[in-house]
């Protein structure tokens, strides 16, 4: 079965969809079925097998993403969609929401919208001078319409499915996790990372992977460093990523006097260096809110690397294993202590790693895509939605109050 994917971000931009979006691509076709995303060109990329690329503007105070021609997007997918395809999925919110939606409803193909993102946590960091509670509700009355629209949704997370479903989504939600590729960062050379940049063999070290914005919550790990040093002086927190909040993570760093105890090594290259990184951590640390799923604990964990994250929306899922993870205080006094005691006790660490490895190997992205096919087959069997305008004006006031 051919099917027509639409997101309004896919690599060079690094993150979690773009992931989530490659990793169930890469696995989708030994499940018969044929993938063909829109997605945006960033810096003059060409189309490829299986993706077309649309003309992407740049988003004013986010030079990192771009926003697709609504038209050219339209344009573009049209003669994908009237080529014989089972359905429309919907990977983001914006353009390629408006787009799918349009020709789902043209073509009467069914329609499944993924949720990758806490848009209630996010939106207020986006949109300045607006109080949070307005920019919550706002997102909370978007997401309820958009999935109104939708054969089937798809939450990462059953955290995140209960948050929809208090929004007053009623459509049917699947929780499907993102899968990983275990041997992608089973294999991690970390004696070379560290050779590569001037760290010492016996140097412990705290790793970060994110993307540098500040609902990611990453200046409470710094705060944690000033905590966890007093019990690990000699400890070092990597911290690996781009982003928005980066400048004001690098000044919150030397306004703690902290710049030999944490170093921000950019982006790396997700196959040829990150599991390199991985594998050279003692610990991995995240401190995200706001996670839908936490791609980056489950990557930590496949090279061994133990987890320590607060237990908030989707990595709770994970840490609820409790093999080769833990569960954090929300406090960068008590998460900084934790990271101290663990760190002063490499034979726990060590037998953390190996549950780890274990752990990870639950969450095959093979697996994963072969519940994504039998979904895909799934709605395209089914009955259509396709709503009336009378019936997602409905949608939009059912529920609770937002």
């Amino acid at each position: 079965m051919r099917v027509l994917q639409l997101s309004d971000v896919y690599f060079p931009r690094i993150n979690g969809v773009s992931t989530s979006i490659d990793t169930f691509r890469r696995r989708l076709r030994e499940q018969d079925i044929d993938p063909v995303l829109v997605a945006p060109r960033y810096f003059g990329e060409p189309d490829a097998e299986g993706v077309v690329r649309v003309t992407g503007r740049t988003v004013p105070g986010d030079p990192e993403d771009r926003l697709m021609r609504l038209r050219e997007t339209i344009a573009r997918a049209a003669p994908i969609a009237a080529s014989g395809v089972g359905l429309i999925h919907v990977q983001t919110p914006f353009v390629a929401h408006l787009a799918g939606r349009r020709l789902a409803r043209k073509l009467g193909l069914p329609l499944v919208v993924s949720y990758h993102t806490l848009f209630e946590e996010y939106f207020h960091h986006y949109v300045r001078g607006v109080p949070r509670a307005l920019t919550a509700r706002i997102a909370r009355a978007i997401s309820r319409h958009q999935c109104a629209q939708a054969e089937c949704v798809i939450a990462p997370s059953r955290q995140m499915r209960d948050r929809l479903l208090s929004y007053g989504v009623t459509r049917p939600i699947e929780v499907l996790p993102t899968g990983i590729e275990c041997t992608d960062f089973a294999m991690g050379d970390g004696e070379r990372f560290r050779r590569d940049h001037g760290i010492a063999p016996d140097r412990p070290v705290a790793l970060t992977v994110s993307r540098l914005a500040f609902e990611k919550n990453i200046e409470m790990l710094v705060d944690a460093t000033v905590h966890a040093r007093r019990i690990r002086p000699d400890m070092l927190l990597l911290v690996a990523g781009h982003g928005p909040a980066e400048d004001a993570l690098k000044h919150q760093v030397e306004r703690l006097g902290l710049a030999e105890s944490v170093r921000f090594v950019g982006y790396l290259d997700r196959l040829r260096v990150l599991p390199d990184c991985y594998a050279a951590a003692d610990l991995f640390v995240f401190a995200s809110r706001t996670e839908t799923q936490g791609l980056v604990l489950l990557e930590a964990m496949a090279a061994g690397t133990p987890v320590l994250a607060l237990p908030s929306m989707g990595a709770r899922s994970i840490l609820a294993g409790g093999r080769g993870c833990l569960g954090a205080p929300d406090d960068a006094a008590g998460f900084g202590r934790l990271v101290g005691d663990l760190l002063e006790h490499p034979q726990h660490l060590a037998e953390m790693s190996v549950a780890a490895r274990r752990a990870a190997a639950d969450w095959s992205a093979s697996a994963m895509a072969g519940r994504l096919a039998d979904l895909y087959r799934r709605v395209a069997a089914g009955p259509r939605c396709n709503p009336s305008r009378r019936e997602h004006w409905k949608a939009r006031t059912r529920g609770r109050p937002v």
